[in-house]
């Protein structure tokens, strides 16, 4: 081979060299921008489905309500001395609640409160010991009906709601700590004008009382039942109250025996006594 040969095979394998080297920059650059149109195209879903997570959780439209409160409250009645809630499907969304039938000859003690009430929690601490005892004897049923009357008063946080939620979720997945929820709500009761419990203090208070459904505590946190709230609040405050003559709600606690309403002392257990006796039989 001459000498001018062999430097243009040099030349050419030297052209080839090049030209390999571009295609391969070319092809890293164009992976870079596929990556980075990527991230990007990634991050803006992200930042996306955050927007409408919030949105979501900030509108809470109406759902189905929970499981075990077909009436928006829990029924609970005696077995063989025992304490159980009556279980229930959930009201569907869109659906009307069903009205609990009574059997009259039992005392139906049916509660309406607020768990941020300190007037019910007085009605709670003062009263529910005997009224479990008529429940567990089989004298008596119990139906509680936690709503939201007090939001005003917890400094924008909602407290009434969002307890009144969280005592859904415990109906719906754990009914059978409802009632240990229900007097830890009261015992662990926030005062008016203050932003009361976080959503995961009520989770937490959940667990402590029995409900250990691992649903529960998600359930709380997210406040799943924030707009059946809203919904059984509308329907106590502007409807008739079934098995009652009571057009509405306008007080808590509202305690109602055998379709009479009790306007005594909350606190006077002879009192309560007498008035369940009088519209609900012998307890």
């Amino acid at each position: 081979m001459s000498e001018n040969e062999s430097k243009k095979v040099r030349r050419d394998a030297a052209r080839e060299r090049a030209r390999e080297a571009r295609v391969k920059e070319q092809a890293r650059r164009r992976r870079n921008r596929t990556l980075g149109i990527s991230g990007i195209i990634v991050g803006s879903l992200a930042v996306v489905a955050v927007v409408v997570l919030v949105i979501a959780n900030s509108v809470q439209p109406a759902g189905p309500g929970p499981r075990n409160m077909a009436s928006d409250g829990i029924l609970f009645t005696g077995q063989s001395g025992k304490i159980v809630p009556v279980e229930t499907k959930a009201t569907p969304d869109g659906g009307t609640p069903t009205a609990t039938k009574q059997d009259d000859s039992v005392a139906n003690i049916t509660v309406y409160s607020d768990y941020m009430c300190p007037y019910c929690n007085q009605f709670e601490t003062a009263q529910m010991d005997q009224i479990e005892q008529w429940v567990k004897s089989g004298s008596a049923t119990l139906e509680l009906h936690p709503f939201n009357l007090l939001d005003r008063v917890s400094l924008g946080s909602k407290y009434s709601t969002r307890s009144a939620a969280a005592a859904a979720c415990v109906a719906n997945d754990d009914p059978d700590a409802f009632l240990a929820y229900n007097t830890s709500l009261y015992e662990n009761q926030p005062s008016e004008s203050t932003k009361g419990l976080t959503n995961d203090e009520l989770a937490s208070l959940a667990k402590k009382a029995g409900a250990t459904s691992s649903r529960v505590a998600s359930c709380i946190t997210g406040q799943h039942f924030a707009g059946w709230v809203a919904d059984a609040t509308n329907r106590v405050m502007n409807d008739p109250i079934p098995n009652s003559s009571l057009d509405k709600v306008t007080s808590t606690p509202t305690i109602i025996v055998n379709g009479k309403q009790f306007t005594g002392s909350l606190t006077d257990t002879d009192a309560f006594a007498s008035f369940v006796e009088q519209n609900g039989g012998a307890v």
